[in-house]
């Protein structure tokens, strides 16, 4: 899996973007355009918001924190989802290096629990 650098996600964001307008396109993540346009100035966004994002990209988070795809397998060969939500008070940025590492301690926790 190729990874992507976090400092690209703005960029990504506004290449994807275009033309159209903050606002349009924060109401389609389902984030404010104040949180949208501080993603794209470069600022690392809560894990809520940083799973929208990818969602909107069409993106893998696991390419952005540098994860390998853990996901336990589902039924006949399908594999089961992993769920992780974790919410920061609004206003406080964590580092790139804090949100990978909680990142990959709620992913392995959850394996942990799945089996």
């Amino acid at each position: 899996m190729t990874r992507i650098a976090l400092a690209r996600l703005g960029e990504m964001l506004r290449k994807q973007r275009g033309q159209r307008g903050i606002r349009e396109v924060a109401r389609e993540i389902d984030v404010s355009p104040a949180t949208l346009s501080r993603v794209e100035r470069g600022n690392v966004p809560d894990l809520s918001t940083f799973g929208k994002i990818c969602k909107w990209l069409k993106l893998d988070p696991a390419q952005i924190l540098g994860l390998e795809d853990i996901r336990p397998s589902g039924r006949e060969g399908q594999e089961a989802p992993l769920i992780a939500t974790a919410h920061f008070r609004a206003g406080q940025a964590v580092k790139p290096e804090l949100a990978s590492a909680l990142a990959q301690m709620i992913l392995a926790a959850q394996r942990m629990m799945a089996h």
